[in-house]
């Protein structure tokens, strides 16, 4: 049983507003509210109840709306900033005797799930300090599944050795047509318009010694042992590289891997090797078609702008291409091709969340793929010098 009233405040807000409040001991607070409700007097009811949990500090707040006439949606929002109040202090809040009106409006607000609604605090931005550790520790993790996927990729491919029936041929002839057939167009405009262009430059210097002839040897070095394969493998990353990204990508968070797995698959097996092998056969073979569109394009320049013959031209060139030079870069070729697959692989089975992680991958691949292409060709550069 309650105790007598007692502490009673009596108050009459505009447009016909009352409340009434009740303390119960030190723990418990009961506001009485009467009368209507609305955008008239919310604002100043609300300044007033706000003053009395403000002295009081209660720990349970009981509002009663059993003489409340009418509420519209400023009266329900001042019931809604009550119970945060409450709730921001760590107490508890109820209402009691509602009528059915009333609850049809709060309802619209769906005033039971209120807490679910409340505002989030905003975190605290870290530091500088913060950013670079996670950055770094994200890269270690990163650094370790590149390279465990790297040894399963080698484990694979013994395999493939042992048993060649292991193979998927068919997927393996696709991915050749996809990498080498469709790529040969761009490889060879680019190839050709390359070499144009360093014959035309190289010529506007050696025509001043008379030593236009140089410029086919110029081009002919400079595309097979260098330009030549490192230009293919960037336009295959761009092309291929960000084409498996993508397509693993997809089929990652599809969960079409994760079925392939469950049935006993090898994913590696199943889905990169083919990948791999096929770019490594095809990249050298487009690279010899880019060392002869280039060469073409070299010819363009020397014949019509230089007076040289064609026989003349391509004699040159024959003198001054190696094996040596040939083998060199088939040999670059094929180490950039196996990278670009492996970390366009790599990238693809590494998605995780929705679309747009899948062009993060397809990105990330060819991004990661041009820089480790600059990065073997510099060790490739630093051994044919001590080679030599």
């Amino acid at each position: 049983m309650f105790r007598p009233l007692k502490n009673i405040t009596k108050s009459k807000e505009p447009a016909s507003g009352y409340y009434k409040i009740l303390k119960k001991g030190e723990q418990e607070t009961f506001i009485f509210l009467k009368g209507h409700i609305y955008i008239e007097n919310a604002n100043c009811l609300l300044n007033k109840l706000r003053l009395v949990i403000n002295k009081n500090r209660p720990r349970r707040l009981f509002i009663d709306l059993d003489n409340v006439s009418s509420i519209d949606e400023f009266g329900a929002l001042v019931l809604l900033e009550l119970k945060h109040l409450m709730i921001s202090r760590g107490g508890a809040f109820e209402l009691i005797n509602i009528k059915d009106e009333t609850q049809a409006i709060l309802s619209q607000f769906k005033f039971d799930d209120y807490e679910k609604c409340t505002p989030l605090k905003r975190k605290k931005s870290a530091g500088i300090i913060v950013h670079l550790g996670e950055s770094a520790i994200n890269g270690l993790l990163n650094f370790r599944f590149l390279i465990a996927f790297l040894g399963s990729v080698v484990i694979a491919l013994i395999h493939v050795c042992f048993h060649p029936k292991s193979l998927r041929i068919d997927d393996t002839i696709a991915c050749m047509e996809k990498a080498g057939v469709e790529a040969l167009p761009i490889v060879a405009i680019i190839s050709y318009l390359l070499g144009l262009i360093m014959a035309f430059m190289s010529s506007l210097q050696l025509q001043q010694f008379g030593a236009n002839i140089y410029v086919a040897s110029l081009v002919a070095l400079a595309m097979v042992s260098e330009l030549g394969p490192i230009m293919t493998a960037i336009v295959v990353a761009g092309r291929s590289g960000s084409a498996f990204a993508a397509e693993l990508g997809t089929m990652k968070i599809s969960e079409e891997i994760d079925a392939l797995f469950i049935m006993g698959f090898d994913i590696t097996l199943f889905l990169a090797v083919p990948r791999i092998i096929a770019t490594v056969l095809v990249v050298p073979l487009l690279t010899l078609f880019s060392n002869l569109f280039a060469i073409a394009g070299g010819l363009t320049i020397g014949v019509l702008m230089l007076g040289l013959t064609p026989s003349s031209y391509m004699g040159q060139t024959i003198q001054t291409i190696t094996l040596f030079e040939i083998s060199w870069g088939f040999v670059k070729s094929a180490v950039f091709a196996a990278l670009i697959a492996w970390i366009a692989c790599f990238r693809g089975l590494q998605v995780k969340g929705g679309p747009a992680a899948v062009g993060n991958a397809a990105t990330s691949a060819v991004v990661s793929s041009i820089f480790l292409i600059i990065l073997f060709d510099s060790i490739f550069a630093v051994i044919r010098s001590y080679w030599g």
